[in-house]
């Protein structure tokens, strides 16, 4: 059961994409505007159930306090370039980018600033997504040279990649010391801080449809996921919860190409296997 509450967790992360696709074809909203959106709801949310769950919110010692500001900044830029990358790619490209070369990273950035060995299964498993990822860039256009713009789009992906790499090293030790839901309530705050200068340059204009749309991207695949997945992990190994995760790039991948239109090609096919198999190796290792 505690299993399926991981499942359900990464298939609604997956939704992110696709729901952010039908907020652009109702709104004239910025990704920027929705990167915002999404984490000004989702904030409160999990201040609530901090509060009601996990006893209330803990402060972070004034050792981790730094940590966790540059924590929420790496979650702000995240949403910024997550929004952007799909938007001038799509929902299957970006979100597979995104989503899967974050572990990628996050094992790089860990080997530099944690200490943490690389072994011969990572290293196979790193030029394994290297290549995936190369090939999912350039499947939808062939070997010819891709628009500029969704040549944009896959670097933002990518940096959205790394921004959430940097944000899960940076908290690897504040969650050891303080309560995961107090330092999800905190950055997903500070985040949303960071992002506030949005409201200077554009006033969020929507239907009720796309509110309707921007309320559930806050809710439930970003607040109801976190706390359904910590729920899950209190009696799930890490390292089978990670295989379980899975089912968030295959879900973003399946809505692109099922609702969207959105088309891999032979190539970009055989990318997004690799970057999921670079994905499973590195899971089954830790």
């Amino acid at each position: 059961m505690r299993a399926l509450l991981i499942v359900l967790a990464a298939m609604t992360w997956g939704t992110t994409g696709a729901t952010m696709k039908l907020v652009a074809a109702g709104s004239p909203m910025s990704p920027l505007a929705v990167g915002f959106l999404r984490v000004a709801i989702a904030a409160p949310c999990l201040c609530l159930a901090a509060v009601w769950l996990g006893g209330g919110i803990r402060m972070p010692s004034r050792g981790d306090r730094a940590r966790v500001l540059a924590a929420g900044l790496a979650m702000g830029a995240y949403q910024a370039c997550y929004f952007w990358g799909v938007a001038k790619t799509s929902v299957a490209v970006g979100s597979l980018i995104a989503i899967c070369s974050a572990p990628i990273l996050i094992t790089v950035l860990a080997a530099l600033f944690l200490g943490e060995p690389i072994g011969s299964l990572t290293w196979g498993a790193l030029v394994v997504g290297t290549t995936g990822a190369a090939l999912l860039t350039v499947g939808p256009h062939g070997f010819g040279r891709p628009p500029p713009e969704f040549l944009t789009g896959v670097a933002l992906a990518i940096g959205a990649g790394l921004s959430y790499a940097a944000y899960a090293v940076v908290v690897k030790e504040v969650v050891r010391r303080a309560p995961p839901l107090s330092v999800a309530a905190l950055t997903f705050s500070i985040a949303a801080t960071a992002l506030l200068p949005v409201l200077l340059l554009e006033r969020p204009a929507a239907d009720a449809r796309s509110w309707a749309l921007l309320a559930y991207l806050g809710v439930v695949p970003t607040a109801a996921a976190y706390v359904l997945y910590l729920i899950g992990l209190r009696m799930t190994p890490v390292s089978v919860a990670g295989v379980l995760t899975l089912a968030e790039p295959l879900t973003a991948t399946l809505l692109g190409v099922a609702f969207f239109g959105d088309r891999l090609g032979l190539t970009g096919g055989a990318g997004a296997a690799l970057l999921l198999l670079a994905v499973l190796a590195l899971t089954v290792r830790r």
